[in-house]
């Protein structure tokens, strides 16, 4: 029987590093960013409802697709337009990536990851066993978001603190991979607990 592990963290807090590592030993990630992306590529079903509900006003006329500058003016500004949309995205990211962990069980991977960044916030844990946060202290966090995006500290502190804070869910995951030293030290506890868990890809 496959495991299946939710792999999450926070903006900055090099889940994505994590991930890399992980699919460096050949382990399957199934990626939500990836999934919100595809799901909403030209003709697929959430496409055509986002259109339908939205206008096509919404797209780039160039090549129909979806122009998320315009997209995200109006959710910005609606609540009840943000939840609209959330409803027709959300189901379509989690059907794809069910079914692609369908088929990596089918091919017969032993351990998934789901890379999913608000697993704890879109209460996404019944797709999982066991959850994994790659945590990095809120300093940390702030000086690697400012570099990595060029953000003013406003801007980055905005972005973190509209998330779920980090230490928060340290205390509701199984495992936590202390992201604030060297990519060696991440590395080290990646592999220990790859024993400890005994993963197989």
């Amino acid at each position: 029987m496959a495991r299946i592990i939710g792999l999450t963290g926070g903006i900055a807090s090099g889940k994505s590093t994590v991930s890399a590592m992980l699919n460096e030993k050949g382990y399957t990630i199934i990626d939500a960013d990836l999934a919100a992306r595809m799901v909403v590529e030209v003709d697929q079903p959430a496409y055509l409802a986002i259109v339908e509900e939205f206008g096509d006003g919404i797209l780039h006329p160039n090549d129909s697709t979806i122009n998320r500058e315009k997209l995200g003016q109006i959710i910005f500004n609606s609540e009840e337009k943000r939840k609209v949309l959330n409803g027709i995205v959300h189901p379509a990211v989690r059907q794809m990536m069910l079914q692609h962990k369908d088929e990596a069980v089918a091919a017969g991977k032993q351990t998934i990851f789901m890379d999913i960044p608000l697993l704890f916030e879109s209460e996404l844990t019944w797709m999982v066993e066991r959850t994994l946060v790659v945590y990095v202290n809120e300093e940390t966090q702030l000086a690697r978001l400012m570099e990595r995006n060029h953000f003013s500290k406003e801007d980055a502190s905005a972005r973190i603190a509209s998330q779920f804070p980090l230490k928060e869910k340290v205390n509701l995951a199984d495992a936590v991979i202390d992201n604030n030293g060297s990519l060696h030290d991440t590395k080290e506890q990646l592999e220990a607990l790859i024993v400890e868990w005994d993963l197989k890809p």
